[in-house]
C-alpha cells in the first residue's frame, strides 16, 4: 500500500474521545471475561472506611488489582492477610479513571487445606493466650439435667441421633435452636443461638447445651473454628458440650467448651445417665441400706441385752432407799410433836407480853415522850427561822448595794450598742451609731451626733486657746 493509500485509510477511522475508548474497552473485557476463578497470593491488603476490600492478587510473574464490595466482605469466613494464598472468583472489569483492569471479586477462600490449617493455628494461639481454653474456666456438667438445649440443623441426622439416644438412656425435655451448620452465615447463627439460650430465664432455660454437627472436611466444619463462635462458647454461663464432626475431627470450640464429645450421639450419652442403670444402682443401694440397717439394729439389740444382764434387779435397787424412808417416817412423827410443843411454849410467852394493861402502859409512856419532844421542838424551829431570816436580810442588803440599779438610781446611765454590747469608753463610739441608754426607770434610744464626736486624730498642732463655753454637742 502506498503512503497515500495508508493516509486515506487512517482518515476513515472514527474519532473517539478518551472516555468513549475506555468504556469500549470496559465492555469488551466484561463481555469476553464474564466469570473467572483465579488463584494467587494476597498483597497490599486494605479495607477502606466504607468497608470495601482492595487487594493485589499476584503470583511470580503478574499482579491483578482486586476489589471486593462491603456486602461480600462481611460474608468472608477468614481475615484477608498479606501473603495468604487464596482462590478468588468474580468478573473482570476496568477502572477508566486509571486505564487499568481489575477483578471484581464476590467470593474468596483460602487456597487448600494448608492455608486453612495455618490460619486455624494462628487463631488458636491467640485465643489460648487470652485464657479461653484454660481448664479452670470449665464448668461441671450437671448429672441429670431437666432441660437440654441443642444447637444444630433441624433437618440433619444429628438431631435425630441425639433425640433417639436420649430416649434410650433417660428421656429429658429438649429445646432445639435451629441454625445453619455450614456456609458464610453459619458462624453468626451458632453464636447467636448460644447467646440466646443464655438469655432465657425460668423453666425455659436449659441446664446444659449441646452444639453438634456431623462430620465433614475442614472447610465444612470451618464455621465452628470462627472466633465469634469460640468466644460465645467460652462466655456461655450454661455448661456446654461440643460434638462437631467425627471422633478424629477437632475444632476450636472443642477447646473452649466445658466437655468434648467425639460424636453427637456421644454428647447425648455424656449429657444424661442410663435410666435403667440408674434405677438398678438405686435399687442395689436401697437393698444394701436396708441390710445395713437391719444388721445395725440386730447388733445394737444384742449389745442392749448384754448390758441389761449386767444391771441389778429393780427390787434390789429400791431396798436401801425403802429402809431409809421407813426410818425417816418414824422420826418425822416425833419431830412434829416436839416442834409443835416448842412453838406453843413460845406463843405463850409472847402472848403474856401482849396483855392490854401492858400495851396501855407502853402507849402512855410513848405519848408522854412525844409531848416532851414537841414542846422542845417548837422554840428550836422559831430560833432557826429567825436566824435564817436575819441571814437572808443581810444578803439582800448586800445584793442591793452591789446592784447596778442602785448606781442608776443615783443618776448614772448605762450605754449599749444595738447588738447589746456595753459601751465602756467614748472612743468606742463612731458618728451616727445608734445606742440605747438605760436609766433607773426606763430605756431610751439615741444617735451619736456627728458634731459631738471628734474626727480621727490629726498631727499635733499648737493648742488654741479654748473658747468660753466649749464646743460640746448634745447626745440627743
Amino acid at each position: 500500500m502506498t503512503e497515500a493509500a495508508a493516509a486515506s485509510a487512517q482518515s476513515n477511522l472514527p474519532e473517539l474521545s478518551v472516555s468513549e475508548l475506555a468504556q469500549a474497552v470496559k465492555r469488551t473485557m466484561e463481555t469476553n471475561f464474564d466469570r473467572v476463578r483465579v488463584r494467587g497470593e494476597l498483597g497490599r491488603v486494605m479495607i477502606a472506611k466504607s468497608g470495601h476490600l482492595y487487594v493485589d492478587l499476584k503470583d511470580a510473574d503478574a499482579c491483578i488489582s482486586t476489589v471486593m464490595w462491603r456486602a461480600h466482605v462481611q460474608q468472608l469466613g477468614f481475615k484477608p492477610e498479606e501473603g495468604l494464598e487464596v482462590v478468588a472468583e468474580g468478573r473482570l472489569s476496568t477502572f477508566p479513571g486509571r486505564s487499568q483492569y481489575q477483578l471484581i471479586c464476590d467470593r474468596m477462600a483460602p487456597a487448600g487445606v494448608g492455608a486453612l490449617l495455618a490460619q486455624l493455628e494462628k487463631l488458636k494461639v491467640k485465643l489460648q493466650a487470652e485464657g479461653l481454653f484454660a481448664r479452670e474456666r470449665k464448668k461441671p456438667i450437671p448429672y441429670l439435667p431437666r432441660t437440654i438445649g441443642v444447637v444444630t440443623s433441624p433437618t440433619g441426622a444429628v438431631i435425630r441421633d441425639i433425640l433417639h439416644r436420649l430416649r434410650e438412656r433417660f428421656p429429658r425435655r429438649v429445646i432445639l435452636w435451629p441454625v445453619l451448620v455450614q456456609g458464610p452465615e453459619a458462624a453468626g447463627q451458632v453464636a447467636r443461638a448460644i447467646k440466646g439460650f443464655n438469655a432465657l430465664q425460668g423453666e425455659m432455660r436449659p441446664d446444659v447445651l449441646i452444639v453438634a454437627r456431623g462430620g465433614g472436611s475442614i472447610e465444612d466444619l470451618w464455621a465452628f473454628n470462627e472466633e465469634i463462635v469460640v468466644r460465645a462458647v467460652a462466655e456461655s454461663e450454661i455448661p456446654l458440650i461440643s460434638a462437631v464432626g467425627h471422633e478424629t475431627d477437632t475444632t476450636l470450640i472443642d477447646y473452649a467448651s466445658d466437655l468434648r464429645a467425639p460424636t453427637p450421639t456421644g454428647a447425648a450419652e455424656k449429657a444424661v445417665p442410663v435410666r435403667a442403670e440408674l434405677i438398678e444402682r438405686l435399687t442395689s443401694a436401697e437393698g444394701r441400706l436396708k441390710n445395713g440397717l437391719l444388721r445395725g439394729l440386730e447388733r445394737r439389740r444384742t449389745e442392749l441385752r448384754a448390758a441389761a444382764a449386767k444391771l441389778p434387779r429393780l427390787e434390789t435397787l429400791f431396798q436401801i432407799p425403802q429402809q431409809r424412808y421407813d426410818r425417816a417416817a418414824e422420826r418425822l412423827n416425833a419431830a412434829l410433836v416436839a416442834n409443835t410443843r416448842a412453838a406453843q411454849s413460845k406463843l405463850d410467852r409472847v402472848a403474856a407480853r401482849l396483855r392490854p394493861e401492858a400495851l396501855g402502859q407502853d402507849i402512855a409512856r410513848r405519848r408522854e415522850h412525844l409531848a416532851r419532844s414537841s414542846a422542845r421542838l417548837q422554840p428550836a424551829i422559831k430560833r432557826s427561822l429567825e436566824a435564817h431570816r436575819k441571814h437572808l436580810d443581810g444578803a439582800t442588803r448586800m445584793l442591793e448595794s452591789l446592784s447596778h440599779k442602785s448606781v442608776l438610781a443615783r443618776g448614772f446611765v448605762m450605754v449599749h450598742r444595738e447588738d447589746g454590747s456595753l459601751v465602756r469608753a467614748a472612743k468606742d463610739l463612731s458618728r451616727g451609731d445608734v445606742i440605747e441608754l438605760t436609766f433607773a426607770d426606763d430605756k431610751q434610744k439615741a444617735v451619736i451626733d456627728p458634731d459631738s464626736v471628734p474626727a480621727a486624730p490629726e498631727p499635733a498642732k499648737p493648742k488654741a486657746k479654748p473658747k468660753p463655753g466649749g464646743d460640746q454637742g448634745s447626745l440627743f
